[in-house]
């Protein structure tokens, strides 16, 4: 039987949450804001496809031996603030290349990134999903709040799905505002100068993303 007592307080946390400016909104908004709308709903279901999982893992109790592990969880860390750190390198190495009007008219034409990644959703997905899925603090935040809203009597996993799954329904809703306001901008967006700046700032954001994971504890 669903508590819907239990459903509602995870709802609010989660909400909440998804609303505060972070790592997820500044690649969603890069994503969108060049146009890119079949790799910015990859990157939205990478991301949300990895917060399932996490939710999964920790019903099974396989995320606490993850944090109960100081070996692993700073295996993941590392893992994933490289990972942060190398893509925000790239964004930022991207912006001292000089781009020129034809080359600009070629990047809308065949629909790919200066970087030279294709707007394809699969592309996006792999982005998403292991920007997610190296973040070992979304998987400490699901095992000490995820827990909290497991009633005693309940399965664990169908119960950890639902409210997992909950948060992949407020992530994808609020996403899709974000997209939808990428996309009243896309000619604003679309300049060249504009895209420069929104790949300074995109990846200065993921790269102070990946220190501060690396210098955590």
């Amino acid at each position: 039987m669903i508590d819907y007592s239990a459903l509602w307080g995870f709802a609010v946390i989660v909400g909440l949450l998804t609303l505060t400016p972070g790592l997820d909104t500044a690649l969603i908004l890069r994503t969108a804001a060049l146009g890119h709308r079949r790799r910015a709903w990859g990157v939205v279901l990478g991301i949300q496809a990895g917060t399932l999982a996490w939710g999964v893992l920790t019903s099974l109790g396989v995320t606490a031996l993850l944090t109960a592990s100081h070996l692993a969880y700073t295996i993941v860390r590392w893992a994933g603030a490289a990972y942060l750190v190398w893509m925000g390198g790239r964004m930022l190495w991207s912006t001292r290349r000089a781009a020129g009007a034809a080359q600009e008219e070629a990047d809308e034409e065949t629909g790919r990134f200066r970087g030279g990644a294709p707007d394809t959703v699969l592309g996006g997905w792999r982005q998403g999903a292991l920007t997610n899925l190296l973040n070992p603090k979304v998987g400490a935040f699901y095992v000490s709040v995820l827990p909290q809203f497991i009633p005693a009597g309940t399965s664990h996993l169908a119960m950890g799905v639902l409210l997992a799954g909950t948060h992949v329904v407020l992530g994808t809703l609020w996403s899709s505002v974000l997209i939808g306001c990428a996309h009243l901008l896309r000619d604003r967006l679309r300049r060249g100068s504009t895209r420069r700046m929104l790949d300074r700032v995109t990846g200065t954001v993921v790269g102070a993303f990946g220190i501060r994971l690396a210098l955590g504890d």
